[in-house]
């Protein structure tokens, strides 16, 4: 979400005559867009915005935008008074604070500012790629659902981001033609719970229904969309997957805990039971599928044995990845306000790794399926004269040739296979 926040200032800005720089030093603007989903990604937003103090005292003209989840949508006058040498302080998604600022405009009436986040100028092909990655970039995510209302009780972002706001289809639609009209072959749709996307609106279509309208875009060869919830997950979604050949087979489904009183405590909503259900429903309905989980260890009041049903899962169903993370208290949250951090740090990092190995030896096992046969790569760059792509189920893939791979997708025989790629040729 920041990622795609962060194109969308740097084209606003490159609009308003500015072009990006390779040396801070030599920046007269600066956009700190931070995250605080862990407090170690916090730690480093910190560390990185207190570095700057010096070059703004050095350099006073020079203007430092604070942006994104340290900001929050509930007002930061604390961070005023700790940072005070940061000149503009930006809600998640929201640049118009900076360009208020930079222009010396002032913000009249709501509509001025949702009809510059959302692009509804008079250019239809502004603003969603900065002109410096125009015809480079070949996939882009695109936000459909800004927040989150399901508040599960150890995250910050529905403090952070506030709640659930579905984009309206038009505009969604609307900015995919725009990348598309740039160079993008694939976009990636982007909610905190991507699936509930038109849940809080009456009139607007399901996700099942706007991957169906996306389907019909020229030039669009491939959609994905992140993250979902297994409550969510229903059959209409299944279906549009399954029977439109744009939307890649593969599915970014949370479970965070094996262990049903780890995921009551979560407030997750369901039981290691019911995800797997979904996860058995995946299976049944695609030949070929990936699925990606995320997973929490050291939840406070984890025992040992609830840990090892997060192994059991695992196990049982075999997960394309595991995006596995330690337990970190944020302010504010049920977690923090009524749970001990009670697992100790060296017992979460032992867990980390156990969690760790055992996927590696998963994914290799998966990915050795794939040895010696074909598959589609579409192609988004080259690094070290090597060609880097992904197959519709988001193995990353690896070629060497002297062809100018870049936007093509082209049949790879896999030759060489690893836990976390895949090397092959054209």
């Amino acid at each position: 979400m920041n990622n795609a926040d962060s194109l969308r200032v740097s084209a606003a800005l490159e609009d308003l005559g500015y072009h990006d720089c390779r040396q801070v030093e030599d920046a007269d603007v600066i956009v700190l867009n931070t995250c605080m989903v862990r407090q170690s990604a916090e730690d480093k937003a910190i560390g990185r915005l207190t570095s700057l103090k010096g070059l703004k005292q050095r350099k006073p003209e020079l203007i430092i935008n604070l942006m994104g989840c340290m900001v929050g949508v509930r007002g930061y006058e604390a961070l005023q008074q700790r940072f005070p040498y940061v000149d503009v302080f930006s809600q998640p998604s929201d640049p118009f604070p900076l360009i208020e600022k930079l222009t010396g405009s002032a913000r009249t009436v709501e509509n001025d500012r949702r009809r510059y986040i959302e692009n509804i100028l008079d250019d239809e092909y502004a603003y969603t790629l900065p002109q410096s990655i125009r015809g480079q970039q070949v996939s882009a995510f695109l936000p459909i659902v800004f927040g989150c209302s399901h508040a599960c009780s150890y995250c910050i972002i529905p403090l952070k981001r506030g709640r659930e706001i579905s984009r309206p289809p038009e505009e969604i639609l609307a900015d995919a033609r725009s990348l598309v009209h740039k160079g993008v072959k694939e976009i990636t749709l982007l909610g905190q719970i991507v699936d509930r996307y038109g849940l809080d609106q009456p009139d607007y279509p399901s996700l099942a229904q706007l991957l169906r309208s996306l389907h019909e875009v020229e030039g669009l060869e491939r959609i994905r969309f992140l993250t979902s919830h297994p409550n969510y997950m229903g059959d209409a979604l299944l279906d549009a997957v399954a029977e439109l050949p744009k939307v890649m087979p593969h599915f970014e489904l949370p479970i965070q805990a094996g262990d049903d009183q780890v995921l009551a405590a979560m407030r997750r909503g369901y039981t290691a039971a019911q995800y797997l259900e979904v996860v058995d429903k995946i299976h049944q309905r695609f030949e070929q599928v990936s699925i990606a989980i995320d997973l929490i260890v050291g939840f406070p009041g984890e025992s040992t044995e609830q840990f090892e049903r997060s192994v059991d899962i695992l196990n049982n169903m075999r997960p394309d990845m595991t995006h596995v993370a330690r337990y970190s208290p944020r302010e504010g949250t049920l977690s923090t306000r009524s749970m001990p951090d009670n697992v100790a740090d060296e017992e979460k990092w032992r867990r980390f790794r156990v969690i760790e190995e055992l996927q590696k030896q998963i994914t290799t096992a998966i990915n050795q399926t794939y040895l010696g046969k074909q598959t589609p790569v579409l192609f988004e760059s080259k690094a070290k004269g090597r060609w880097r792509g992904r197959t519709p189920t988001n193995k990353l893939v690896f070629v060497e040739s002297d062809e100018n791979l870049l936007g093509q997708t082209r049949d790879v025989t896999i030759k060489w296979t690893g836990p976390w790629s895949m090397i092959g040729s054209v």
